[in-house]
């Protein structure tokens, strides 16, 4: 093959690096941003900040809102079983996982703050008339709990984990089982749910109206409970309507997971980027500016520069130009936010008047379209950016929402469908819940036609169970 040679001309597209730089900040959460700022701030003596900027309090609700994001359940976890097995001369002795000191009366010492369901527990163990040796027996399955408050090991699972020195039989772990059982939180260490909502039942005072129907549909009929199938409940059980309806309420007022009120979480919280007011008949956005870093260059270092031309002072010129390419680009990244926060309260200002309900269809090219910036810029702006509201705290992508088209050619959102829906469920007679079908034929009376598989794909969105679980006596 010979080889030639040619020219051709073609174009490409090449980011700066102050460009790259403005896209990485455009997308970065106020959290990320702030990290950027001190890390800029500990390593270029050329940036500085203006002011010393406001410390936000939890307790400012204006400006500084709790949200919950944890998407995870990040649950305080069981600490691991560490060497429990101490040889005694005169006879074997043992400690459970992590076990807290025992002061002169043998009482153990707890952390103070709110205590972890182990803790609470133990704490209830020290005060009980159990001696030593049955306070540790206890001690261990306290230690084999779950989260929960759940005992997801046997008995003999745990009886065969035991050292035969210990001298531990089955009927000891048994009666230490039903002692756990007694102490003060009803359901703890049960080993399924039935067995725990027999627990805290049988905790209720004597004279409970429907206490003994309650404790026989848990043990015995739970699984008919859970799938409503309350006319064969009051076939087996000889009950009429009310007898199983006060049933069914104490049953419902249990908890399941007892455990978990011992989860200690820590709260996130979030800095709105922009606060939506209602200003001379309309609504606006701004800038939130306590979510803002006031930065400045360092006077004393340009100073310095500007006076000097030595060649060794070229690594403070580079990080001079560094401080004012990131405060430009900053600059530049709260006005975009603004000004897409801006268009959105105007195309969702009705949601802000009346709710969900009233929330438009938008998507992220219309947007785009209007402020002349790319589409992906906008997804950019859009993501862990919030919008402090009269209604509440909201990421900028939740106004953002599908087209629903209905059989006649007009056009609704998607979450003012849901919203609709949520709502007609909540005011649903219980007796007699509304179908899919129902729902769709109401929808369309109040102007908002979808089909009836519209309704069944948002109702499962929503977590709302079909008609006939929501059905009660």
């Amino acid at each position: 093959m010979k080889s030639t040679l040619s020219l051709r001309q073609s174009q490409h597209l090449s980011l700066t690096p102050q460009l790259q730089q403005s896209i990485r900040l455009l997308q970065l959460s106020t959290l990320e941003i702030n990290q950027e700022v001190e890390r800029l701030l500990n390593t270029n003596p050329l940036l500085e900040r203006a002011e010393e900027e406001f410390n936000l309090q939890p307790s400012d609700k204006s400006i500084y809102t709790p949200v919950d994001l944890s998407r995870t359940e990040d649950e305080i976890q069981q600490t691991e079983n560490e060497q429990w097995i101490q040889e005694n001369r005169e006879e074997p002795s043992f400690t459970f996982a992590g076990e807290p000191a025992y002061d002169s009366e043998g009482c153990v010492e707890i952390a103070a703050g709110t205590p972890t369901l182990r803790e609470h527990l133990i704490s209830q163990l020290c005060m009980s008339q159990h001696n030593t040796r049955d306070q540790k027996i206890i001690g261990l399955l306290i230690d084999a709990l779950d989260e929960n408050g759940y005992l997801e090991q046997s008995l003999e699972e745990i009886h065969a984990m035991l050292p035969a020195q210990l001298n531990i039989t089955l009927d000891d772990l048994e009666t230490a089982l039903v002692q756990l059982q007694h102490l003060d939180q009803p359901g703890i260490a049960a080993r399924n749910l039935s067995e725990c909502l027999t627990l805290q039942l049988k905790a209720l005072p004597k004279n409970t109206p429907c206490l003994d129907l309650a404790i026989r549909i848990v043990s015995q009929h739970l699984s008919q409970l859970g799938a409503h199938e309350f006319t064969k409940l009051k076939k087996i059980l000889r009950c009429d309507d009310d007898t199983l309806r006060t049933a069914q309420s104490l049953i419902t007022h249990l908890q399941p997971k007892p455990g978990t009120e011992f989860n200690s979480r820590t709260s996130d919280y979030v800095i709105p980027d922009v606060i939506v007011e209602h200003r001379q008949g309309s609504w606006h956005a701004r800038i939130n500016q306590n979510a803002m870093p006031r930065l400045r260059i360092n006077q004393l270092y340009a100073g310095i520069l500007q006076r000097s031309s030595e060649k060794n002072l070229q690594q403070l010129t580079s990080e001079l130009q560094e401080a004012r390419w990131f405060i430009k680009n900053l600059q530049q990244r709260f006005d975009t936010i603004l000004r897409v926060s801006q268009k959105i309260v105007d195309h969702q200002h009705k949601f802000f008047e009346y709710g969900e309900s009233a929330m438009r269809p938008l998507v992220l090219r219309e947007i785009a379209e209007q402020l002349d910036l790319h589409e992906s810029t906008v997804s950019r702006v859009t993501t862990q950016k919030f919008m402090f509201t009269p209604r509440g705290v909201y990421e900028l992508k939740y106004f953002f929402c599908n087209r629903v088209s209905t059989p006649n050619g007009d056009a609704c959102s998607s979450t003012a469908v849901r919203a609709l829906i949520k709502d007609l469920v909540s005011k649903e007679d219980a007796q007699c819940p509304l179908t899919d079908t129902r729902i769709a034929e109401l929808l369309t009376q109040q102007g908002t036609p979808v089909a009836r598989r519209t309704v069944a794909k948002y109702r499962e969105f929503l977590k709302i169970p079909p008609s006939n679980l929501r059905k009660s006596v």
